[in-house]
C-alpha cells in the first residue's frame, strides 16, 4: 500500500503541475473559467490513465473510467467543507485555509480512488 500512496502523491503533483500548464496555455485564447474547466477535464482524464498504470497497476476500463470523476468530486466536498470550518468556525486566516483543506482531503480521495480503480473481492 505505501508504493500506492507514493504513486498516488507523486501522479497528484505531475496532474497538478499539467491542469496549470494547461490552464496557462488556454487562457492566451479562453476566458478562465473555460480554461480552467477545459484544463481541469483534461488532467483529470491524464490523471485517471495515470493511477490506472503507475498507482494501481490495473487496467483502465470504461466503468472506471465513468466512476473516477467521484475522486475529484470527494476532493472538493472536503477541501470546500475544510475551508469554511477553518476560515468560519476556528476563525483562522483564509490565505492558507486551502492548503490545509487539500491535505486533509487526500487520505479520503486515496481511498475513494482506490474504490474506482481497484478490482472487488469476489463474494
Amino acid at each position: 500500500m505505501s508504493r500506492q500512496i507514493a504513486g498516488f502523491v507523486l501522479v497528484g503533483g505531475v496532474n497538478t503541475a499539467v491542469y496549470y500548464g494547461l490552464y496557462l496555455l488556454f487562457l492566451t485564447r479562453l476566458p478562465y473559467l473555460a480554461a480552467h474547466v477545459l484544463a481541469f477535464a483534461l488532467s483529470m482524464v491524464g490523471s485517471f490513465f495515470l493511477n490506472a498504470r503507475f498507482t494501481y497497476r490495473v487496467r483502465p476500463t470504461w466503468r472506471k473510467f465513468l466512476l473516477f470523476p467521484l475522486t475529484n468530486v470527494s476532493n472538493f466536498l472536503i477541501t470546500t467543507a475544510g475551508v469554511y470550518v477553518i476560515v468560519d468556525v476556528l476563525h483562522a486566516g483564509s490565505r492558507f485555509a486551502p492548503l490545509l483543506a487539500s491535505a486533509a482531503a487526500i487520505p479520503v480521495t486515496f481511498v475513494v480512488s482506490r474504490w474506482v480503480m481497484l478490482p472487488r473481492p469476489a463474494a
